[in-house]
């Protein structure tokens, strides 16, 4: 296959990075405001434990949408295109987001406060769920096959780099004001600065051509009746099970990582929000550096080598991790979380490559979405919640190491179990069932 004119490609690369930030900032803003302030102002009726244990409920609700959303915006684009479906998913994001920064709190309405919270994170969640398959395949299909690795791992940078955003807003808003001024309308502010985020984000993505390889499977495919979101589940079920067995440790891992250690350091440990936000701060400044470097890494070895390593020794850090927190020391704290996130990468870098590569181009969005937002009911949406579940019960951070580490046993064994992909043809029909 012949690689895209590199001007033109290097403009299709940056397009998808920009929009999968705007869309990772609006999703981990609220993450963050889960942890950090949300069960004050939504349900603050109930314990600190508790009230973030609701706060995280209504995160993990958004998860729920996901595969609905994935299903909707793969079946469609496999249609009808990729360029199309990632506009819409672009304006529903940040539509939701922004009409978060205006939301009224339980103070002022009461319970209709947590219920219009959760009616956003749905849409939030719909429209996340068709964002990352189309934005990693209308890099990987314009790309050469010998360094897809490297190329698609650039959408996948946008997760650090929403999150360093939406950190880093919030961050800069904890240093420059007290908690009670955060806390009554601070807070809005990062969301309502989505909106000007995605005018930016749609100006760019509006420029970026429709995908080579879905032109021609639409042109091979005629009049002919296609419908992707059956024959997704008749002819690929092997490779979405893959895909879902892989993302488990990668998808809690980096919840744990970065949005349980905010909950952590501050009720757990006791220390300043501003401590905990630095370390994700840094991490995921570090973490959007080593994506494309374990991308590049496993064009060279092998998808599945550089998975594999990422999910074994997120096994280890599991304990690590915590037991360098617990050192209450702001450099280990800090080192802890970005030596976290690099491991992470490993698992991040190769995965919309190796996804990608699994599933022949008639159904590649649809697989693509469903498998991978399915495994976000069971790993990401769950993975705070259980957390928190386990040190309030356990007053201990074992259980989530061993949660983490759990994970992590099943990523290693789904990915075993798929086939090498690296150097294989979008435009083939690949024969790719587990061993």
């Amino acid at each position: 296959m012949a690689a895209a004119q590199p001007k033109s490609f290097v403009r299709i690369v940056g397009a998808s990075l920009v929009g999968t930030t705007i869309e990772w900032y609006d999703f981990f803003l609220y993450a963050s405001a889960a942890a950090l302030v949300f069960n004050e102002l939504f349900f603050p009726e109930s314990d600190p434990l508790t009230g973030t244990l609701l706060s995280f409920l209504t995160f993990a609700i958004g998860f729920l949408a996901r595969p609905i959303g994935g299903l909707v915006f793969g079946h469609y684009g496999d249609k009808v295109g990729r360029k199309k479906l990632l506009v819409v998913s672009l304006v529903l994001m940040g539509g939701a987001t922004f009409a978060m920064g205006l939301l009224p709190t339980y103070a002022m309405i009461g319970a209709g406060a947590p219920l219009l919270l959760i009616l956003l994170r749905l849409v939030q969640g719909f429209a996340l769920g068709g964002e990352w398959g189309g934005a990693v395949l209308i890099v990987s299909e314009h790309g050469d096959d010998a360094r897809r690795g490297f190329w698609a791992s650039w959408p996948q940078c946008g997760a650090p780099g929403g999150n360093l955003l939406a950190t880093g807003v919030l961050a800069v808003l904890a240093a420059v004001q007290t908690d009670a001024a955060f806390e009554s309308w601070g807070w809005r502010i990062p969301f309502l600065i989505s909106g000007v985020l995605v005018v930016i984000g749609l100006w760019i993505r509006l420029t970026v051509a429709e995908s080579p390889v879905f032109l021609a499977a639409a042109e091979r495919a005629g009049e002919r009746a296609h419908a992707p979101a059956v024959e997704v589940f008749r002819t690929s079920w092997r490779q979405v099970l893959v895909t879902i067995g892989a993302r488990m440790a990668e998808n809690v891992s980096y919840y744990v990582l970065t949005a349980f250690i905010l909950v952590y350091v501050t009720t757990g440990l006791g220390l300043a929000r501003s401590l905990g936000l630095t370390a994700v701060l840094v991490g995921s400044a570090v973490h959007f550096v080593s994506i494309p470097l374990w991308g590049a890494l496993s064009d060279r070895l092998g998808r599945r080598p550089v998975y594999l390593f990422g999910a074994i020794a997120m096994a280890g850090w599991a304990f690590a991790f915590f037991a360098l927190l617990d050192s209450r020391s702001t450099p280990v704290i800090i080192a802890a979380a970005t030596v976290g996130l690099v491991l992470h990468g490993a698992m991040y870098g190769p995965q919309a490559a190796f996804f990608s590569e699994q599933y022949p181009t008639r159904v590649r969005y649809t697989g693509l979405s469903v498998g991978g937002q399915l495994s976000s009911i069971a790993a990401g949406a769950v993975a705070p919640l259980i957390a928190v579940a386990l040190f309030q019960k356990y007053d201990s951070t074992i259980p989530v190491s061993i949660y983490v580490v759990a994970m992590c046993a099943i990523t290693t064994v789904a990915v075993f179990l798929a086939k090498e992909t690296a150097g294989t043809s979008l435009h083939d029909e690949p024969a790719l069932a587990a061993r």
